[in-house]
């Protein structure tokens, strides 16, 4: 099954729908002189220009030619950081389902059970900042990328932790096995979102992402951004991802989930079948890697 997939114009679209414009709080020289000098600084081929970047994520203040280049440029800035932290997470969420697995379920005849935390597998964090596309990030970058990982990281922790199997038909062969034992046998393929978690908000809301986002960036640099840029870019990044989260769920397969167990009423010549009672799986990775 395919990964995350990301629809990164809502992305551009989100970002853009904050209104943000460039410079920031500008005003325009006010008087008559003033405001004659402004006027007469500027070409009449440069008082109007047309974005080069569309779609645009800052407004210029006026459309003169250097505001609308410095949007164009600023812009691509965020752009270009947006969609390769998104494609940091799609690579960290590849390596996690390649080592995720479920562990310490209960086998009952048919049915598998598993208890809040049954899913197990690795955090995100050092995945996104170690992710080929942005582990070379430095400065104001890398602080952002950390904030990034670390909100992202948590928020799929929190639903990893109670990801749970509620009896789920996944082993019919058990109903009645002629055997003691019941060799290992792979389980029903069945989506990922039969398997319930009790904390499924923090990756399919948006703004549980953003706020998990924004209380690990540092305080200095959320001070030392007056127009909230931040939040912006957080709330853009973090559309994108509760969408691909919710898309992928239904998507993904469970499969090879290997259960086995004992068939306590197996008496022959006069029970020679009997379901599998008190039986478990084999815990290792590989159920979410196709």
């Amino acid at each position: 099954m395919p990964g995350l997939q990301f629809i990164k114009i809502l992305g551009n679209l989100k970002f853009f729908s904050h209104g943000l414009k460039l410079p920031v709080s500008w005003q325009a020289p006010s008087g008559s002189d003033g405001s004659k000098q402004y006027g007469d600084s500027i070409k009449p081929d440069e008082k109007v220009a047309m974005p080069q970047l569309i779609p645009p994520w800052f407004m210029p203040a006026e459309p003169q030619k250097y505001f609308v280049d410095s949007c164009d440029k600023i812009g691509k800035e965020f752009k270009d950081f947006h969609d390769t932290m998104l494609d940091a997470i799609g690579f960290a969420h590849n390596m996690w389902k390649l080592q995720a697995k479920f562990q310490n379920l209960q086998v009952m005849a048919v049915v598998a059970i598993g208890t809040p935390g049954c899913l197990d597998g690795p955090e995100l964090e050092s995945l996104i900042k170690n992710a080929p596309m942005c582990a070379t990030f430095t400065g104001n970058k890398a602080k952002y990328r950390d904030a990034v990982a670390a909100g992202v990281s948590k928020c799929f922790k929190d639903w990893q932790g109670q990801v749970m199997v509620p009896g789920l038909p996944w082993y019919p062969a058990f109903a009645a096995f002629p055997g003691p034992m019941a060799p290992p046998m792979p389980n029903i393929p069945m989506p990922l979102i039969a398997c319930p978690s009790a904390q499924m908000a923090r990756i399919i809301v948006p703004s549980q992402l953003a706020d998990e986002m924004k209380n690990a960036l540092d305080g200095g640099m959320q001070r030392d951004d007056k127009d909230k840029q931040y939040e912006a870019l957080f709330d853009a990044i973090a559309t994108v991802l509760a969408l691909a989260f919710l898309m992928w769920m239904p998507m993904q397969q469970v499969m090879l989930v290997m259960g086995k167990g004992p068939i306590p009423t197996f008496a022959p010549p006069f029970v020679p079948v009997g379901p599998v009672l008190g039986g478990d799986n084999i815990a290792v990775p590989g159920h979410l890697m196709t």
